[in-house]
């Protein structure tokens, strides 16, 4: 890891933990929930914490653009086109599971360069958890003040566990995913903690084929291929940012193979 990278990492650290606080401060009041234009939900948590991770953000690092979920949603039209180095940041993925009281609900903040994401934090605040990596081998999970440990993704077991989305629910393409594996144990639940699960070995395929934002899985992305496993769109080319729209197609995140 370049010192630069390092350097990155621990102010997206910080920045997670601090947007953590910040949701976990809503999350214990009766807060009021309002609808975006595409009717997904939002709330004070998600604004509270976008403003702290993008201020975190530029204080380090003033040259470097972020795209944001809630400024993106705000905003009259999006960038023509991505700027070569570029954070993405969700300040809460998984408002909706945020909103029924269920708790996967993560911090997500990933640094693109050259249309790859090549560092990554997920913060899990119900559960205060912290996953980290910029390159290969340095994937880590941060539990509390405790010190960073490393994590790995696993080769599939006799029974590996395939994760899916909460949200969408079973479907035919899952259901045919899952036949090619029929030892394997279905988990269904929301967010980039899914990703997160992949990169520490305690699951092993995570298949979507549902609509997502580069927002959404660019830093878990970073995480999982640090910890050695992949991500790579259904027809298995490498999965890419700086899209239109910044729209993802389907993709297949996979542990270690």
């Amino acid at each position: 890891m370049s010192a630069e990278h390092q350097a990155l990492l621990e102010a997206a650290r910080l920045a997670a933990r601090q947007a953590a606080a910040a949701i976990l401060k809503v999350y214990a009041t009766p807060f009021d929930v309002r609808h975006k234009a595409d009717k997904s939900p939002v709330t004070l948590a998600d604004e509270e914490a976008e403003h702290l991770i993008i201020a975190a953000l530029k204080r380090a690092a003033p040259d470097i653009p972020v795209i944001a979920e809630e400024e993106q949603a705000a905003a009259t039209g999006l960038q023509a086109a991505a700027p070569p180095r570029f954070w993405l940041v969700d300040p809460l993925d998984g408002t909706k599971g945020f909103v029924a009281r269920q708790d996967e609900f993560t911090v997500n903040i990933g640094l693109v360069e050259g249309n790859r994401p090549v560092l990554g934090v997920v913060g899990v605040p119900v559960k205060g958890l912290i996953y980290a990596a910029a390159g290969p081998g340095t994937a880590t999970r941060q539990r509390g003040e405790s010190a960073p440990e490393p994590i790995s993704a696993r080769l599939p077991p006799a029974k590996p566990v395939v994760l899916s989305s909460r949200l969408h629910g079973s479907s035919r393409r899952i259901d045919a995913y899952l036949a090619n594996l029929p030892a394997a144990e279905h988990r269904q639940m929301g967010s980039a903690v899914k990703f997160c699960l992949l990169a520490e070995g305690t699951a092993d395929h995570y298949p979507r084929y549902g609509e997502t934002h580069e927002w959404d899985t660019a830093a878990g992305q970073a995480i999982l291929e640090a910890a050695g496993g992949s991500v790579v769109t259904l027809d298995g080319a490498p999965f890419r940012y700086g899209k239109p729209g910044y729209l993802n197609p389907g993709f297949i995140a996979r542990g270690r193979t």
